[in-house]
């Protein structure tokens, strides 16, 4: 959500100092009230296959989507949520966009709903959904955040549905984010910094919900990170931004970056169910959901049976590194300095971009008083 402090800026220099960004990072932008696709040479969609509106959400409660995830347990249902102010709901939304179900959280707040995911409960089968109170638009306002755990409701039909909450802290201290993921292999979650050195924070294996958790940081995340999704099969990783989206075999392990349909404000990503598209959405009414192919390479990297439905996923053990024994080099993989998406020279010249339009807005705002 763009609409608070802090976050107001990035929009407002984004018209002038994105497209100098573009041209010196070697890669073309589009940029149009206020929106901006980056067009990543080699990074389009398959020759056979395109992007497409996958559908309009018709309901006009769903004002402001904030957070996207497929069902793993119902056949083409999508739910979603709106952000900060709405309340402790999410709806669950057919293929033609309108809603079938709308879903209260008992005993849970909203203060800043951010994100949130869909997984599979390997012990019972049973869907499981995530959501993310983490904003915090001051990196630090907040002593701890939150994430609700639902059981995925097996009914489509209006409810008031009970929910776990867990609380949280960053190793390192407050943060603003915007993005939660959850791996299908190890029911692990992870939670992506939303900042212009954005950052991957993983839970601890075993979630306490009579105690605050705390996040550790595992790998570096693009600028102004906004969501992020893992794989149906768990062999790969996607973070939105406002700009495109960057999808990973490990933290700090780039596969390639997916150019992104533009859209009015980029907020929610997710996998498709076979796993060989990204769904991504916008804030708005009436706002589309898209479906956007992904590349054969990022396929490629994809286990054997990678197209079957999520809750085939087979857990993995989740061992502890040793540190001792260095990563072997993937061939052709990006290191950790790709992350971001932009090389950091060009981040540099993007923040003194920044710093002059933030003074000139700064200055309008005092000749207008």
């Amino acid at each position: 959500m763009l609409s608070k402090p802090g976050e107001v800026l990035v929009r407002a220099f984004a018209v002038t100092g994105l497209t100098a960004v573009a041209v010196f990072a070697g890669q073309s932008v589009s940029v149009g009230d206020g929106r901006a696709a980056w067009a990543d040479a080699g990074q389009g969609p398959r020759a056979d296959d395109e992007e497409r509106v996958l559908f309009h959400f018709k309901d006009s409660r769903i004002a402001e989507s904030s957070g996207l995830a497929v069902s793993p347990t119902h056949e083409d249902v999508y739910y979603t949520h709106n952000d900060s102010g709405a309340g402790p709901v999410f709806y669950a939304v057919g293929p033609n966009g309108r809603t079938r179900a709308t879903f209260t959280l008992r005993g849970a707040e909203a203060r800043d709903w951010e994100g949130m995911a869909a997984s599979i409960d390997q012990k019972t089968g049973r869907g499981v959904l995530w959501f993310a109170d983490i904003g915090d638009n001051f990196d630090g306002a907040w002593p701890d955040i939150s994430v609700y755990k639902v059981a995925e409701p097996t009914a489509l039909s209006d409810a008031a549905v009970p929910a776990v909450r867990y609380r949280f802290r960053y190793e390192d201290g407050g943060h603003n984010a915007e993005s939660i993921m959850v791996n299908p292999r190890t029911g692990r979650l992870y939670i992506v910094t939303k900042q212009f050195a954005g950052a991957v924070y993983e839970a601890p294996k075993r979630l306490r919900a009579d105690r605050v958790n705390v996040l550790r940081k595992v790998g570096t995340a693009p600028i102004m990170a906004t969501d992020a999704a893992y794989a149906p099969d768990g062999s790969s990783f996607v973070i939105r931004t406002y700009f495109s989206a960057t999808v990973y075999r490990a933290p700090g392990e780039q596969i390639t970056r997916v150019t992104m349909p533009q859209l009015e404000q980029a907020e929610s990503i997710a996998y498709t169910r076979d796993g060989r598209y990204l769904l991504t959405g916008s804030e708005g009414k009436r706002s589309p959901v898209y479906q956007v192919p992904l590349p054969e390479e990022v396929l490629r990297e994809a286990a054997p049976g990678s197209t079957t439905a999520l809750r085939r996923a087979a857990p993995t053990p989740d061992p502890t590194p040793d540190p001792k024994l260095a990563p072997t080099p993937v061939a052709g993989a990006k290191t950790e300095q790709d992350d971001a998406g932009v090389p950091t020279s060009a981040v540099l010249l993007w923040l003194a971009i920044a710093a002059g339009a933030t003074g000139t807005i700064a200055l309008i705002a005092r000749n207008t008083r």
